[in-house]
């Protein structure tokens, strides 16, 4: 008996708006193929925060910039199906989106 195939996708970007809207045409692929999904999983946001400091010679006061980067990501599992899979390499990926996939 051929078990339950899924395949996991995780979506990393910095701008969340992006990721939503590719996120989204997955979405639509998956539902028009007729494929089972779960999620989008909205994964926990990372914060990188950068202390620089103002002066970089040293002199006056110690007066310091924060600079932040925000690491989105989200979680699809896929039912395997081939014209799902076939739909989904064709697809465009934006260059602000990094896709991992996972078959289990």
């Amino acid at each position: 008996m051929p078990r339950d195939l899924r395949t996991r996708i995780i979506l990393v970007s910095t701008n969340h708006r992006v990721l939503d809207e590719f996120t989204n045409q997955i979405k639509e692929i998956v539902e028009k193929t007729g494929s089972k999904y779960s999620g989008p999983v909205y994964l926990p946001t990372r914060r990188v925060v950068i202390p620089t400091r103002r002066s970089p010679c040293g002199q006056g006061s110690e007066t310091w910039d924060k600079f932040e980067m925000r690491i989105h990501k989200r979680l699809i599992d896929i039912e395997q199906n081939e014209r799902t899979m076939r739909h989904l390499i064709r697809l465009r990926v934006p260059e602000e989106v990094f896709i991992e996939v996972r078959l289990k």
